[in-house]
């Protein structure tokens, strides 16, 4: 789990205007943090059912919000997936 000093970090890169903790981006950015670090536990701690188990709801949720993000706007769904790191679609 991120701390309230990182999630602050990590939206500070993507948000769109001040104040801003609920669109697309900063939700897409914060969620791929969290991926990150439960891969981590994940390498340590490789018989943790549950933890994979939200890893998974995580991976489809951030799939559901890149996904409406691409189709609402293809510009920010461009520039977010290259600011996390992800593979754009082809």
């Amino acid at each position: 789990m991120l701390t309230k000093e990182q999630k602050e970090k990590v939206i500070k890169d993507v948000k769109l205007h001040k104040g801003d903790t609920g669109s697309a981006e900063a939700q897409i950015s914060l969620l791929s943090e969290e991926i990150k670090e439960l891969l981590k536990h994940l390498k340590k701690h490789t018989k943790d059912q549950h933890s994979k188990y939200g890893l998974l709801k995580m991976v489809i949720k951030r799939k559901k919000l890149l996904k409406y993000l691409e189709k609402v706007d293809k510009k920010r769904y461009s520039t977010i997936v290259k600011k996390v790191g992800l593979k754009e679609k082809v």
